[in-house]
């Protein structure tokens, strides 16, 4: 994603489309992704820096994350006194005119931490190894077995059990998966290990084998809720709120995101997803109270983003659902205002294969919020004469801020 002119991404916490544009005194070139920068009575713009050689940037800012429809710390404010909002007040609140509706079903999830080319587990009892391709079940049952492996053999799946040293039991056609009836197997990764309810999938995309959780939609769930919110602590109304919206996202990407191997990842480029490993009594409490219920819009499935800390804020999204808004129940965690980042004219340079910069302002605001609103468009200038500009969004991300209510507090030399 990093040092790309046209980077289109998705993030669950952060998962927005956007875009970047240039400009040259040669003339300028639009370079577009789904959902375009959008701007709302656009502020008028900061002053400009000038950036020596070597120069460290000092950024102050609020909130985290893109700030479009539900902020969790919000959801978390609003469940508590003096508001005590039901969950079901705090979606019409982060989601409005959305209506309530109903979904099922499995949903398939990438393992991202599995990238070591084997798909490996715990022994336990009632596991089985299946075919992709035609079906074929083998149980997997072998005394003296610590763990099991998926290899991939060509166009077929080894799969092997190891004692003191790896022993091949069969071989598969096609890609393969490990199951326990349901009962959560234990996955092992360069990481660490996970236990995942459903079938732990050994397939191909894009060229590469990849590990693909495949279970029900409200096993997913049980999983994500206490992987996006402190389970622990946060009002009950709160995690129900997280599940519902939790629910909708999965549902929304499985009926929109076209990839043949997967529906969505498991980290905050989609949405967090720890497992069976992750569940939690208040959460899976959250989870069965809030059962198959998902958000619609017009019939439709809503895009049900959502993000830690809006700042005090909403950002607008790309549906009616989603405006830019003032929040009234932000403001719970100190953590997210007031913060503060350093990043280099380096970092910069290397984000968006530039040399010497020597300029940097932020060239428009949404006029929403504090600090004059979100940033929208950041003009970058070079020694060399290139002056263009980015969106705020791929500021935000190429450099590794919280979110895009910043401002530019100072430019020294490093």
């Amino acid at each position: 994603m990093f040092g790309s002119w046209l980077v289109a991404a998705r993030l669950g916490g952060d998962h927005m489309p956007y875009a970047v544009r240039l400009s040259t005194a040669l003339g300028s070139l639009v370079l577009a992704a789904a959902g375009a920068l959008t701007t709302v009575g656009a502020a008028t713009a900061d002053d400009p820096y000038a950036v020596p050689d070597s120069a460290v940037i000092t950024i102050e800012g609020d909130g985290s994350g893109h700030g479009k429809g539900m902020s969790q710390y919000g959801a978390y404010g609003a469940a508590r006194s003096p508001y005590l909002l039901s969950s079901q007040q705090i979606l019409d609140f982060y989601y409005p005119g959305t209506r309530t509706g109903s979904t099922g079903g499995k949903v398939a999830v990438l393992i991202s931490a599995d990238d070591d080319g084997s798909l490996v587990v715990a022994d336990r009892g009632g596991l089985t190894a299946r075919s992709l391709a035609n079906g074929r079940t083998v149980k997997l049952r072998e005394p003296k077995a610590k763990r099991w492996r998926i290899t991939p053999a060509g166009t077929r799946s080894e799969i092997a059990y190891k004692t003191r040293r790896w022993h091949t039991l069969t071989v598969l056609r096609g890609d393969a998966e490990i199951a326990a009836g349901g009962r959560p197997v234990a996955l092992r990764t360069p990481d660490g290990t996970v236990s995942y309810r459903g079938a732990l999938r050994s397939t191909h995309h894009a060229g590469d084998r990849v590990t693909v959780n495949v279970l029900p939609m409200e096993k997913y769930v049980a999983g994500v809720v206490p992987s996006e919110v402190a389970a622990l602590r946060w009002p009950q109304q709160a995690l129900r709120a997280q599940a519902v919206a939790s629910r909708t996202y999965a549902a929304y990407e499985r009926a929109h995101g076209g990839n043949a191997a997967y529906d969505l990842c498991d980290t905050a480029a989609c949405q967090a997803y720890g497992g069976a490993s992750a569940e939690f009594p208040s959460s899976d409490d959250a989870v069965r109270a809030t059962a198959r219920r998902v958000l619609t819009y017009q019939g439709e499935l809503a895009f049900a983003q959502f993000s830690a800390s809006n700042g005090g804020w909403t950002a607008a999204g790309q549906f009616p659902y989603l405006p830019a808004q003032e929040d009234p129940y932000e403001g719970s965690s100190s953590d997210y205002y007031g913060w503060t980042e350093t990043v280099t004219s380096a970092a910069i340079e290397k984000a968006y294969h530039l040399e010497n910069l020597t300029s940097l302002q932020i060239e428009t605001r949404d006029g929403n919020g504090p600090r004059g609103g979100r940033v929208t468009t950041v003009r970058l200038q070079t020694e060399a004469g290139f002056d263009g500009t980015v969106t705020g969004d791929s500021f935000r991300r190429n450099l590794g801020l919280r979110s895009t209510l910043l401002e530019i507090t100072g430019v020294a030399a490093g």
